[in-house]
């Protein structure tokens, strides 16, 4: 029997390759984002490829109402969620302090840090009813160290470092896995969002080297999760080979 995890942020990107991974290694997949017509080109995607189940949720993880009326509607046979992926997440922007926008701090700290909290308050009560469960919290090198200009999409993943230290703790007396997986450049939409929308911008970050890619993720998801039951991996950095940190990577 498939166990099953729940993605957010599964349009695109790391979401979009965890969930296709999973689905391919004996879960069943809830994928969640924003925009339900990626949403059915992933799921049409994911039908062809494996035999896994797919349910679709389509909400914004920055509304707590929108949270919690798409996880409550899930149907009975998708309520027993033992993986939950909390991958939605986005920088916005690339300012000094004084010159930062308030909108794009706005949308980080909701979508980054109240967006995993309002999901993960959610689904861990029912992972304590069972004493059973794994929460991974995608966070960042930039949650391990600070960058110029970097300041709130920093300080965002530094909370989610921190807020994984204490579920661990919080949940440990209940035998939940917690498990914060940390990339470093990843080819994905995410700079294409954070020069809102600038393409010449957003592909010259990954010029000179190779970065990771979202399957490179999603495989280091599929290690931690199907570890012994009584191994758990708490922390993971993982970086292209030519990065070291956030500050040091060579060019081909």
């Amino acid at each position: 029997m498939n166990r099953i995890a729940l993605i957010t942020g599964a349009t695109s990107g790391i979401g979009r390759a965890t969930a296709i991974t999973l689905s391919q290694n004996n879960f069943d997949v809830i994928i969640t984002g924003r925009r339900k017509e990626l949403l059915d080109d992933l799921k049409k995607e994911i039908k062809e490829k494996s035999s896994g189940k797919i349910h679709i949720l389509n909400f914004d993880v920055r509304n707590q109402e929108e949270v919690d009326k798409a996880i409550d509607s899930l149907p009975e046979e998708w309520q027993d969620i033992d993986v939950l992926v909390n991958n939605a997440g986005l920088a916005v922007g690339l300012n000094h302090i004084q010159e930062g926008v308030i909108d794009d701090w706005e949308r980080m700290i909701d979508t980054n840090v109240k967006g995993l909290l309002y999901v993960t308050r959610k689904i861990a009560p029912r992972m304590v009813e069972k004493k059973h469960g794994h929460i991974i919290n995608i966070g960042s090198t930039a949650g391990k160290e600070a960058y110029e200009k970097g300041n709130v999409y920093c300080g965002t993943k530094h909370a989610v470092d921190a807020i994984t230290k204490g579920m661990r703790i919080d949940l440990l007396q209940h035998k939940i896995k917690v498990t914060a997986i940390n990339p470093g450049m990843v080819e994905t939409e995410f700079s294409l969002v954070r020069f809102k929308g600038d393409k010449d911008k957003a592909e010259s970050v990954y010029k000179g080297f190779t970065p990771l890619y979202g399957k490179d993720i999603a495989d280091a998801v599929l290690y931690v999760v199907t570890r012994p039951e009584h191994v758990c991996v708490n922390d993971m950095i993982i970086t292209a080979t030519a990065q070291a940190n956030s500050f040091f990577k060579v060019l081909d």
